[in-house]
Parts: C-alpha cells; sequence; structure tokens
C-alpha cells in the first residue's frame, strides 16, 4: 500500500532490452526519492565454469554469455590469455580481429536503433508496428545488420557465438577473394548506414545532461575497438579533464559491489558514478573517427569532440550508435582493401604461470576480463567486468532524472502508464544487454 503522498511504480519487466530485469521507483510529494534497477536473471557463474579449465577455452566459454556481443567476450578473452602468457597477436591477424568486431558493432548497433529504440521516438509500440508506416526504413535497417551478420558468418564460422576464434588467431583466415563480396556488401551497407544518422539525428530528443564521469578505451590514431588503454573524462564541474590508466590498473580503480536489489554487480571510478558506452566513447575518442563518420556525427548536430563540448545527452545516444555504424563500416572497408592473408591462421600461445588482462569495447562499452593462470595453462581464477554491469548506478540516475523532469513539467497528474514509457526509454537509452551482467553471486553461509 502506499503511503498518502507517496507513489510507488513498479515495472515488473522491461520490454525491449536484452534480458530481464525490472524497475522499482518510489516518488513522494512530487520528487523521486528511490529508482532501483533489479536485474532478477539468474545468476549464471561463468567466472566459475571457468575455473579448472584450460587457458585455450576461455574465448569458446565467454561467447555464449551473449548472442548479442560474443564477439566482445571472445576478444577480451584472447586479449587477457595472450598477455598473460607473453603473446602479442598483430599484423593480418589482429586486422582480421578488428573486421570482425566491426560486423559485431554494426549488427549490434542497428539491432539496437532500428529494432529496440526508434519504436520509443516515433510513438509506435514496436518494431512491427512501426514497420507498418515506415516499412522502408525497417528493411533499410534489417539490410545494414544482415551485412553486420555476413562478416560474423565470414571470419567467425557463424553469425551467433562464433566458431572460428581462438587464442593467438582464427582456426581458419580467408583468402582475399572471399572477403571481396562483403566489400560489395559494405559499400552498400554504408549509404544506408548514412541515412540512419540523418533519420535519428531528426527524432525529437528531451533536455537532458549526463554529468556522469565517462570511461572508454584510448586508441591514439584511431578511434578505439578492440584495443586501447583505460580513459576517464571527469565531470568535475570545470569542463572534462581527460587521464589514463594502465590496465593493469583497472582493478584498482574500478571497484565493484553487490546491492540487495540485483544479481548483476555494480561498480565505482575511483569511488565515483560513472558511464561507458557510445557517448563515452565519442568523447574521448571522436577526434579519430573516419572522415566520412565524422561529418556525418557533424551534420547531426553532435559537434566536435576536438574543438567543441562532448555530446552530454543521454537520449542522442542512438545518434552516436549510428556513426559508430558508420565507422565500423568505413573500418571494415579499409580493412578489407588492405588485407593480404596471413602466414598463418594462428599463433602459438604457450602456457605459462602468470596473471593477464584484456579489455575490448562492446558495442554497449567497456569490458575488462583477467585470468590467473597455472604453469600448465589451467584457469585459477577469472574476473568478467561487462559494461552494463558498470553502467546500472548511471542509468538509475538518468532514470531518476528523467522522471523527476516529467513530474516537474506535468505536476503529480501524469499517470503510471505515461512515467512507465519514461523509464523504460530513459533506461534503453544505454542499450543494457542484462543477460551479460548477471554473472555473478556472492554467497554467505551461514551455519548454527
Amino acid at each position: 500500500m502506499n503511503h498518502p503522498g507517496t507513489r510507488v511504480l513498479r515495472l515488473d519487466a522491461l520490454a525491449r532490452v536484452e534480458g530481464e530485469a525490472a524497475l522499482h521507483l518510489r516518488v513522494q510529494g512530487g520528487t523521486v526519492t528511490e529508482t532501483r534497477l533489479r536485474i532478477y536473471e539468474p545468476p549464471r557463474f561463468f567466472e566459475a565454469f571457468l575455473t579448472g579449465r584450460g587457458h585455450t577455452e576461455p574465448p569458446d566459454i565467454t561467447a555464449r554469455i551473449c548472442g548479442i556481443c560474443p564477439v566482445a567476450y571472445q576478444m577480451s578473452a584472447c586479449q587477457a590469455i595472450e598477455n598473460a602468457c607473453g603473446v602479442t597477436v598483430d599484423g593480418p591477424l589482429a586486422d582480421l580481429r578488428r573486421l570482425l568486431y566491426c560486423g559485431e558493432w554494426i549488427e549490434s548497433h542497428t539491432l539496437h536503433i532500428y529494432l529496440l529504440h526508434a519504436p520509443d521516438f516515433l510513438g509506435r509500440a514496436d518494431v512491427v508496428e512501426l514497420a507498418r508506416d515506415q516499412r522502408a526504413a525497417v528493411e533499410r535497417g534489417l539490410r545494414i545488420k544482415q551485412t553486420g551478420n555476413a562478416l560474423l558468418e565470414q571470419l567467425g564460422g557463424r553469425p551467433i557465438h562464433p566458431v572460428n576464434v581462438r587464442v593467438g588467431g582464427f582456426y581458419r583466415t580467408p583468402a582475399p577473394e572471399e572477403l571481396r563480396p562483403l566489400a560489395e556488401r559494405l559499400r552498400q551497407a554504408r549509404e544506408d548506414a548514412l541515412e540512419t544518422v540523418r533519420w535519428v539525428a531528426a527524432f525529437d530528443f528531451p533536455d537532458a545532461v549526463c554529468d556522469h564521469d565517462l570511461f572508454a578505451l584510448r586508441d591514439p590514431g584511431r578511434y578505439a575497438i578492440d584495443a586501447g588503454t583505460p580513459a576517464v573524462m571527469a565531470a568535475d564541474g570545470q569542463g572534462r579533464a581527460l587521464r589514463d590508466f594502465s590496465l593493469v590498473d583497472f582493478e584498482e580503480h574500478v571497484r565493484e559491489g553487490q546491492v540487495p536489489h540485483s544479481t548483476a554487480l555494480t561498480a565505482t571510478l575511483d569511488g565515483r558514478r560513472y558511464l561507458t558506452g557510445p557517448l563515452a566513447r565519442y568523447a574521448i575518442n571522436g577526434r579519430w573517427l573516419h572522415p566520412v563518420a565524422s561529418e556525418a556525427a557533424r551534420d547531426a548536430g553532435l559537434g566536435d569532440p576536438l574543438t567543441g563540448p562532448v555530446c552530454d545527452n543521454p537520449f542522442r545516444s542512438i545518434v552516436v550508435r549510428a556513426v559508430e555504424v558508420v565507422q565500423a563500416i568505413e573500418e571494415a572497408l579499409r580493412i578489407i582493401d588492405g588485407y593480404e592473408p596471413p602466414p598463418r591462421p594462428a599463433v602459438v600461445v604457450p602456457p605459462r604461470e602468470a596473471v593477464g588482462a584484456g579489455a575490448t569495447e562492446a558495442p554497449r562499452g567497456l569490458l575488462y576480463h583477467r585470468y590467473a593462470l597455472t604453469e600448465d595453462g589451467t584457469v585459477t581464477e577469472a574476473r568478467i567486468v561487462p559494461p552494463t554491469a558498470q553502467n546500472q548506478t548511471a542509468i538509475e540516475e538518468d532514470v531518476r532524472r528523467a522522471v523527476q523532469a516529467r513530474l516537474d513539467a506535468a505536476g503529480p497528474a501524469a499517470d503510471d502508464e505515461e512515467l512507465t514509457h519514461v523509464c523504460e526509454r530513459a533506461i534503453r537509452n544505454h542499450d543494457p544487454c542484462i543477460s551479460c551482467a548477471a554473472h555473478f553471486l556472492d554467497l554467505t553461509v551461514e551455519r548454527t
């Protein structure tokens, strides 16, 4: 029962997000006093599954964490294992990994833009309803996504949970003539992607400001996707100062903890709330966008991170994602154009007793892996920090602000259905991958 002057809004299930979660919202006297994003998917214990496995197994096991972004888990796992074993994968093999990752960015971002998020801005219940009066737009989105899937299938063996990735490289690498048809599809997808930027840039965006610290990999000279150094752009009230730190120090800065209402961990960065994902990547790496993507970003009103303020409206993250699709297409075309087959599909990664870490930029944000190995390569400890868990506190704050803004505008008369829509829309800004986040549970057993 609600107390007088108090409203409690419960969203028992969130639609158009990957995974299962609910939201608890308390409003008292016209003020939002409590926001809890409750990720209630059963813990999946992937870190425990990895313990006792051989050092070649994490890429295949962690790929099953997510059907939308399996490449992110494979690439971060490979980097961490190779780091522990003192091996660097470079040259054409590194290019092929980046090409595979571009395919994931293309398909995942496009799925989010067209099938999950655009209906919010266009007043439609879902993509099926959207397709009734914007069929051409939805078909455009499906064409782009199919192109991303084609890259995953060619390089990974299949578009979901790829099977061709291994520690040290691939089981098989393609011949140049196998990639040429993909280049033609990518050139066609580029026009669709540019039209997508123009399409989403015309949406009606609520006024909002993201004042969380921004956290992403930084890879000077190119837009960070598959490598980089952790970088923080602080929201300190005096502009956004940029600093970075070594990946080996990641867990000294990023501290995880549990909250009673969620099976996912939450995180702080040097004790502060922070956000990872497209807004952070664009703010930190935007100056290294391909010229075509950079021009599309400026035309879409995102501004130029090199000369002006960063985009800090979370509702405009859909525009940044669209620009990143253009970036991924241009990067894929560059790699295919200069591709020369490597002398072998993988380098040898002999085991040794060590600890290694790796991080890449999943479509939803920075993904960190760390593994401890024995001399024979047995995994004795695994640590995975997914982006949605890192973003959980920022999402809750963005939801609180969005609902508060609506209450301030509409007053107490705002009904629960309207507030539900506001909450869902604010959550979907971050494209949360909830299944990725619910992989850990801290269990304490008290016996008497």
